[in-house]
């Protein structure tokens, strides 16, 4: 490349990012660099404050993100994040803990980051800048038309996640842009584009912090709302927890205790009737039925226990 060349790129995507809104110099902390520790604190939390009520404008376009999901689901397909940098972090660590909080495959929800796993710890060059990288990542995993690809990108403009939902709508699949940029492609290209708009970060261009809380805020929705609509919730209870450690264990044991009121001792007994399902451990105790009955009932209620106990 010559540098000529090079130089008239650098014109470009500093023009780019001069129209961001999550770029701009915020005014209010202009002078964070002269304060103390408790001033450049209050400062931030300032700032941080900002983010649930941009995330709440957004709540429509989440809701319909969150119907996508559902159906995917119902098909036997997945929800699949996919970014570059703390963006790519925050999808593959909102993916992981869907596993063992709602007891689904590590299939399921899948989080995906430009450079792959080395990327996780240490920064990959040149692999957000790529337009084919996210094409390959995403036939590795064997995109299906049935799966719902959530790009992901506080500026909006991440080559690697723009070319990854123009790969998915040509596969066929529903897909959904999350930035915190509203004039962005990745608000364009998706069927659906969330747009908490944060403004610009306390300290200038560092987007992981007000644009990843409010990033980590939405997929935190996404995933949870997709969970509870699809049966993994019992009142406001995580009654599909796989008990996996001690912790997770103790967890399931106090979750039957306070969905049925029983004691300690019932919910261990019941929980090895159940194979240390907590849902069927619950309907046990509620139902008065034993293991099989109760999970003939599970299965006649599509996994949901409030329609299960109703029957």
């Amino acid at each position: 490349m010559s540098s000529e060349h090079a130089f008239e790129q650098q014109r470009t995507l500093l023009e780019e990012l001069n129209g961001i809104v999550s770029e701009g110099q915020n005014p209010a902390t202009l002078d964070i660099d002269l304060l103390d520790s408790i001033q450049i604190l209050t400062k931030i939390n300032t700032e941080d404050q900002k983010v649930a009520d941009a995330v709440k404008c957004v709540i429509p376009e989440i809701a319909k993100a969150v119907d996508h999901i559902v159906t995917a689901f119902k098909q036997g397909g997945r929800l699949i994040y996919i970014g570059a940098g703390t963006s790519g972090r925050l999808g593959i660590l909102d993916a992981v803990e869907c596993a063992p909080t709602y007891s689904v495959s590590d299939q399921q929800v899948i989080g995906i980051i430009a450079g792959g796993e080395t990327a996780f710890k240490k920064a990959v060059e040149g692999a957000e800048d790529s337009l084919t990288l996210s094409v390959d990542d995403l036939k590795a995993i064997n995109l299906q038309a049935k799966d719902v690809v959530v790009g992901i990108a506080a500026s909006g403009r991440t080559p690697y996640v723009r070319a990854a939902i123009e790969y998915a709508k040509s596969v066929g699949c529903k897909t959904i842009g999350v930035t915190c940029n509203p004039n962005s492609l990745v608000m364009q290209l998706p069927d659906i584009g969330i747009c908490p708009v944060v403004g610009a970060e306390a300290v200038t261009g560092s987007t992981r912090m007000k644009s990843g809380t409010a990033q980590k805020l939405v997929l935190n929705m996404l995933s949870t709302a997709s969970m509870i609509r699809t049966g993994k919730v019992y009142k406001n209870l995580m009654v599909d927890v796989n008990a996996s450690n001690e912790k997770l264990h103790a967890r399931a044991i106090r979750i039957v205790m306070q969905a049925t009121d029983c004691t300690h001792q019932q919910a261990v007994d019941a929980l090895k009737q159940a194979k240390q399902s907590a849902k069927l451990a619950i309907l046990i105790l509620l139902t008065g039925k034993d293991a099989a009955q109760a999970q003939h009932m599970l299965m006649q209620a599509d996994g949901f226990l409030r329609k299960a106990v109703e029957l």
